[in-house]
């Protein structure tokens, strides 16, 4: 297998408040692994006989690093998008995921007529996630820890997305699930309330559907931990809309202290109930024109949106590969301020980016980009907008770029700070930052803008790796402010991850179907050859994945595919050995060429070389001799012949 590329960086005192928390090298900092598309596609099905599903499974864009800790994979559904990569292309290409209304029919006029919705929330693959008879005949366990067939019709539709997206962001990772088990793994998730509380708990009310253990929101993070089975701490954080980046926070610092190894954070929000978008309604945050206009001086509040996403976080040490650095991570609260608790504090907010700042030891100057909350808020904006100009954005030579995702997909709540974090993995991936929508005119209360010290990122603007920085917002309209500080890879991939070598490789792979078999076949096949991902599909499919009952597998050399093959397979227990048998080699020369690329073959030869060289005998320059030679004559034949040594 070959070596994988990991981007070191280097070992500095982490200081918070004034108190170095440790001194860390290069292999301890921490990463997040992210899920994209370089793993290509599984297909899921809504029950074990159902019909399948797409669901984008490890796919790859990024792995960020804290301090000492790196993003490793990733994974998400966000408003209009299966995955990251319709995600990515719907931002470069300046598309509003913003659609009509699908939850509901218009029946309210207080109630927005447009929302961002994700698709497919109504399957889940039962028989992936599930322990029951079938699975037990199958591979002959005693037990496969899983969702109980009858819990999963009344599992929360939140926890069934987040057991969905995690696994997809470990194969992402590079991991096996079972690398997790009984690890020191911590699950740190975000959501609010969940608009499916009233169906579980007041609708289906036949027995035995174990609600209790699938409907609280306990149970988002719970359900993960005992389906990898972690021994980590497992909990959900609701800040309003700063939890997923609350919740990044709480994961950092646990892995600083070493309470954990490894952090799955995650973050959900669907919108199901009308009348919980009528109290947002009613509270005056939501646009009634149906357009997000961030920092826009047209602004009239944002719209509500769907999104699910999980990130891994990391050791540099443990990871296989890496996206981006997470320098720092900090949060705060506004406490009672006298215009209400939902109420921005401009002066809160400032407090918290000087501190992190200072904290974090970097010039606010080598900033290239700030990722804002930016809702579209009659007084979010402006707050933020004067908090960003006073604190990052005096005396800069050039103007800090700004931007807010929100303008894209609406206001994913809960789920807004994992959703930023993804905008910025894909710009520091694609070296542009996607850009804004629906800004014409600046918001007069944000100087910073008016007067040319800030500017909105409304085309694709190329990101400046100069120091490769962004700073990432997210403020809960209670008060939680949180600031995150990311770092774009230093190293690049070596020659594209093309092999120095003409090796064909050989990818064995599996899935629950042959379609995502072949997917993967298919993936692996229009793409140059990659060595640093085929590793991370050797370091996947090393072992059985329980659920998985198709196997097959692809030969890849630098010039294309030379062969695949699917097939049907309950797996086995017993690992049976490979044999290699040539036959009755007249094409030796040739064969014996081929295998000289291969270093084991290689170095036993040399050695062996050594061996008879004193006879006279050069069996290497036999092997690459293009005179065909008898192998009978180079070892019975009489010392000194002048073919042995040609």
């Amino acid at each position: 297998m070959d070596q994988q590329d990991i981007s070191g960086v280097n070992g500095r005192p982490h200081i918070l408040g004034g108190r170095i928390l440790s001194t860390q090298s290069p292999d301890e900092e921490v990463v997040i692994s992210v899920k994209t598309e370089s793993l290509c596609c599984m297909r899921f099905t809504a029950d074990p006989l159902g019909a399948p599903l797409d669901l984008s499974l490890g796919c790859t864009l990024v792995t960020l690093i804290f301090g000492s800790e790196l993003y490793r994979g990733l994974s998400g559904a966000f408003p209009n998008s299966k995955n990251i990569h319709e995600f990515r292309d719907h931002l470069l290409n300046k598309e509003n995921m913003v659609t009509p209304n699908k939850r509901w029919d218009d029946f309210h006029p207080e109630i927005p007529k447009y929302a961002g919705t994700i698709p497919d929330i109504t399957k889940f693959d039962s028989g992936f996630f599930c322990a029951t008879p079938f699975s037990y005949l199958i591979w002959n366990k005693t037990f496969c820890v899983g969702v109980h067939e009858r819990q999963s019709n009344s599992l929360d539709a939140l926890a069934r997305l987040v057991l969905e997206k995690t696994v997809e962001a470990i194969f992402d990772a590079g991991l096996h699930p079972s690398d997790l088990e009984g690890t020191k793994t911590g699950v740190f998730m975000a959501a609010s309330c969940s608009e499916n509380d009233r169906t579980c708990f007041t609708e289906r009310l036949w027995p035995q559907i174990y609600t209790m253990t699938g409907a609280p929101r306990s149970m988002i993070a719970h359900r993960v931990s005992y389906f990898l089975k972690l021994k980590g701490p497992s909990y959900v954080t609701d800040t309003a809309c700063s939890s997923s980046l609350s919740a990044l926070e709480h994961a950092f610092r646990s892995i600083r202290i070493g309470e954990v190894d490894m952090a799955i954070v995650g973050g959900v929000q669907l919108c199901l109930l009308p009348f919980v978008t009528l109290q947002f309604a009613r509270l005056g945050v939501l646009s009634k024109t149906g357009f997000s206009k961030v920092f826009d001086s047209s602004a009239d509040g944002y719209l509500r949106s769907e999104a699910v996403g999980v990130i891994i976080l990391q050791k540099m040490k443990n990871a296989k590969r890496v996206y981006a650095r997470v320098v720092h991570a900090k949060s705060n609260c506004d406490g009672y301020k006298e215009r209400g608790i939902t109420f921005p504090s401009k002066d809160d907010q400032v407090e918290l980016l000087n501190e992190f700042y200072e904290e974090s030891m970097v010039a606010k100057d080598d900033l290239s980009f700030v990722e804002a909350h930016g809702t579209g808020t009659f007084v979010g904006d402006p707050e933020e907008g004067k908090a960003i100009d006073e604190a990052l954005a005096q005396n800069r030579k050039k103007p800090l770029v700004i931007g807010s995702v929100k303008s894209n997909i609406g206001h994913t709540e809960p789920v807004s700070g994992i959703c930023s974090i993804v905008k910025c993995i894909i710009a520091m991936e694609t070296g542009y930052i996607p850009p804004n929508l629906h800004f014409e005119h600046p918001h007069e209360s944000i100087r910073g803008l008016v007067e040319g010290r800030m500017r909105v990122a409304t085309e694709k603007t190329p990101f400046e790796v100069d120091k490769g920085l962004m700073g990432v917002n997210s403020f809960g309209f209670g008060g939680a402010n949180c600031h995150v500080l990311l770092q774009t890879r230093a190293k690049r991939k070596m020659n594209k991850g093309v092999p120095s070598d003409n090796l064909p490789r050989l990818v064995c792979l599996s899935g629950r179907t042959e379609e995502a078999v072949n997917c993967l076949c298919e993936e692996i096949s229009a793409n140059v050859l990659d060595v640093e991902h085929i590793r991370l599909l050797h370091d996947v499919f090393r072992k059985d994945i329980n659920g998985h009952l198709y196997r097959g597998y692809i030969i890849m050399s630098k010039s294309g595919e030379i062969a695949r093959s699917i097939q049907f397979s309950l797996g086995s227990e017993i690992l049976l050995p490979l044999y290699i048998v040539f036959g009755d080699l007249m094409n030796w020369q040739e064969v014996g060429g081929q295998l000289l690329e291969l270093p084991i073959f290689a170095e036993h030869l040399k050695k062996f070389q050594e061996c008879i060289s004193r006879k006279g005998i050069n069996i290497l320059k036999a092997f690459k001799n293009n005179k065909k030679l008898v192998l009978d004559e180079i070892i019975m034949g009489e010392p000194g012949r002048s073919d042995w040594n040609q």
